[in-house]
Order: C-alpha cells, then structure tokens, then sequence
C-alpha cells in the first residue's frame, strides 16, 4: 500500500498543550541562569562604551573621527546600512512566510521580530549623530512651521526617513500584535501581584475568545500584506543613496535587488546566530529543531548565491562598460589598500555559504553558528568595501586619501552591538521567545499527518 509521504516532524518530543506553555513560559517566570547575567553584563557594558563615544562625538564633533576631505563617508554609515540589513529578516519572516503558510516560521518568528526592532533602533543612532544637533532631530520631517524650513524631498537620504520609520512602526505593530495571547498565558499565569497587573495591562483584556481569535488572524494577514513591500522597498530606498550618485562603483542599477537580497541573507545569518544561542542556554531544542536551522540554511544559500551573482555582474559591468574609471574602482577594490576587506567579503559572502549544500553541514548546529558569525563579518565589510573604497580614490588623485577609523567610532559600533543584545536579553527574559500559541497549531497538524500516515500503513 502506497504511504504519502510526510515531512520532517517540526516539533520534537511528543508534546502535550501544557508542556508547550510551560516549557516556553518557565524562562520568562524563573530566574535567569548565570549564561543571561554574563550576556547581559557584557552587553550593558558594551552600552555604556558606546554612549561615552556619543558624548564625546556629541560634545567635540565628528572631527573625533577618522574622516577626511575626500572620504565623508565612513565607519559609522557602514555599521547604519549593516544594522537596516540585519532588520530585514525579522519582518521576512514574519510576513512573508506567513503569507505563503511555511509552518516552521512558528519557533523562530518570535525572536526575528524582536530582531528587527532592535536592530533598526541600532540603526536610527547614526543619522541622529550625523546631524550635528542631535536636539534638532525634527528637522528630518516636513511640518508646518513658522521659519519655512522644508526639507528636500529630492533626497534618498531623506526617503531613508520616511521608509524606516513605516518600517519600523509596521514591524512593532507586527511583533505586538503577535505578544498579546501569550501575554494573555502569562497574565493567568502570574503568581504575583506586580507581574498579573503588568501583563494584564500589556495584553489589552485578551481573553481568547473566538471574536478575539478571528480578529487576531484578520489583522495579522492585514499587517503582513502591508509589510511584505516594506523589505523590498525599504532597503531599495537605502541603495538608493549610492545608485543616485556619478561616483564610480556606487552609480549602478543592480543595487535595489542586490542590497535586498544583502539585507534577507545578512538577516537570516544574525537569526541563525541568536537562536541557536537560545535553543542551548533555554533548553528548547524540541521547539527549535534541526529541521527549523535547515529550512534558514536552505533560504541563506539561495540569498548568498544572488549576492554572489550581483558580485560578478558588478565586476563584469565595470568591464563591458568600458568606462576607466569604473574599471579601476573594482580593479583597486582588490588589489588597492583595502584589499584584505575586498576578499573577506568575498570569502565570507559567496564561498562560506556554499558549505550549506552538503546535508550534514545544514544540519550542524555548530558548524552554521560559526558560518553565521562569518556572514555577519562578511556582510559588514561588504559595506566598508562599497562605502570606502569608492571614495578614498575618486576623479582626482590629488584628493586620494587613506581612512582609518579612530577608537571613538569604534566604540559607537561595539555601542550598538551592545544596545541590541540588552535589548534582546531584556526581550527573552520578560516575553516568550516563542510563539506559544502558534507552536500549539503546529502540533495539532503534526498529530493529524502522523494519524493519517499510521492509518495508510495499517491498510
């Protein structure tokens, strides 16, 4: 008798409703173990590091920094367009994978979410501190005032406002709106007064009705429609900020495709990197599977091998073209004084990925947290290249010049490293880093396939 076949089970362990709940819900209502006290103590100091940086920017200007007549550009929009990469992946999977129904989006869309809105919060320090006055930061957006200062549509710098602040707002709708039936699990849960009244407030009156149940998924469809455009659109716009220029190796087509399918494989890699750590340090391998890091692995090859096509189709356009100075931008990329970046990004970004066809090495845990860790290098200095090395050698060579960054714009990088994993060890502590409710679907799909299986073996 012909059995249909059927996939790989995505949650592991044979687990009842109330294990769900409480294998989920017992990191948030414990105590934290050494693991989280280390992570975050290293990542407040990391903080404080950081904001020193920003005072001293603040106080005495960006001349602290390394830039210099020809290279205005430096460091810092580096790490800005690493961090909007990053942030992709939080609302690709989230969106777009539900709009498709891919069910082993359910353990991981939780802490993609929580992602993104760290990382574009990272983000948002750069443009801020590039303004001079960061108290005058409402001078990015147009409002009726008495001075008729207007800010010029005509910029992408400008878009890059508009775009990640929608991006930003539909995301953290997005991740809410997701929070409030387990919140609605923690509010019944909660055994002190203090922790009932915060999580009552928090879960807005959730009481898991059917009304509420069908509003719920009607707004997550709504919401997901509505950000799905947002991951190609926003980082299109952040190219946009070279592609409008005449500076060789920035004034190319291919950049609105290429920096998002950039942004999609930076993001995957920065989620393989944090979940891993948390299916170890909370003990949830039965929710976050072997199965689940192989379906990212498989979506991080197909991202890596465009990246890697839009690496070659860059190098043979400054060929066919037959324009000197965009042939000398890509010959100096690598072979000029920033050659070691040129081929750190390569190695990282188009050879290491490649590894994830073979089987075993998808579904090695370790073997992927280290690839991710290497891509998340890789996509920083894929930025660095296209950044610096486009400006230090323009038209002239009497305005070439060297960039080295100095320790002040260092430590506003390792700043926001640490703003990002505070806010994601605060993150895991206070909310389920799981979809609790959602984990629950699968399981009900899981037990239905495995009783229709067992049925046609029987026949």
């Amino acid at each position: 008798m012909y059995v249909s076949p059927v996939r790989e089970t995505l949650i592991t362990g044979n687990k009842t409703y109330k294990d769900v709940t409480n294998d989920i819900s017992n990191p948030v209502e414990g105590k934290p173990g050494k693991f989280w006290y280390l992570g975050i103590t290293i990542s407040v100091i990391a903080l404080f590091f950081g904001l020193f940086a920003t005072i001293i920017t603040i106080w005495y200007g960006i001349g602290t920094w390394g830039l210099n007549k020809t290279i205005g550009w430096g460091f810092s929009i580096t790490t800005f367009v690493w961090w909007i990469g990053i942030g992709h992946a939080g609302t690709f999977i989230s969106a777009i994978l539900l709009l498709f129904r891919q069910r082993w989006r359910t353990s991981i869309n939780r802490a993609a979410e929580a992602m993104t809105i760290f990382a574009v919060l990272c983000a948002s320090v750069f443009p801020l501190i590039h303004m001079g006055r960061i108290l005058l930061f409402f001078f990015m957006f147009p409002y009726p005032n008495t001075r008729h200062l207007w800010v010029n549509f005509n910029s992408p710098l400008l878009w890059d406002v508009f775009a990640i602040t929608t991006y930003f707002i539909v995301s953290l709708l997005f991740w809410y709106m997701g929070l409030l039936p387990d919140l609605g699990s923690l509010r019944d849960r909660a055994k002190t007064r203090m922790r009932k009244i915060s999580y009552r407030l928090l879960s807005f009156g959730w009481t898991g009705s059917m009304k509420h149940w069908q509003r719920h998924e009607i707004l997550s469809l709504m919401l997901a429609g509505l950000a799905a455009p947002l991951v190609l659109s926003v980082h299109s716009i952040v190219s946009f900020d070279f592609a409008t220029s005449v500076i060789p190796g920035w004034h190319t087509t291919i950049f609105p495709p290429y920096f998002v399918a950039g942004a999609i494989f930076s993001g995957f890699a920065m989620v393989q990197t944090l979940m891993i750590i948390t299916r170890k340090a909370l003990h949830l391998e039965n929710y976050i599977t072997l199965g689940h890091i192989s379906s990212m692995n498989k979506i991080i090859i197909l991202t890596g091998s465009i990246v890697g096509v839009a690496y070659l189709t860059e190098l043979f356009m400054a060929w066919y073209s037959g324009v000197e100075y965009e042939h000398y931008a890509f010959i100096n990329r690598a072979t000029g004084p920033y050659w070691f970046a040129y081929w750190i990004m390569m190695t990282c970004n188009v050879v290491s990925p490649q590894l994830f066809w073979f089987k075993k090495i998808r579904r090695n845990p370790m073997i992927t947290f280290v690839i991710s860790i290497f891509i998340n290098i890789g996509m920083w200095f894929e930025r660095f290249v296209i950044i610096v090395t486009s400006l230090h050698r323009d038209y002239l060579p009497s305005s070439w010049s060297i960039y080295k960054p100095t320790i002040i714009e260092i430590g506003l990088f390792i700043g926001t490293l640490g703003l990002f994993f505070t806010g994601y060890f605060l993150f895991i502590k206070f909310f389920p880093v799981i979809a609790i409710a959602e984990v629950k679907s699968i399981i009900i799909v899981d037990r239905s396939k495995k009783q229709v299986k067992n049925a046609d073996s029987e026949k």
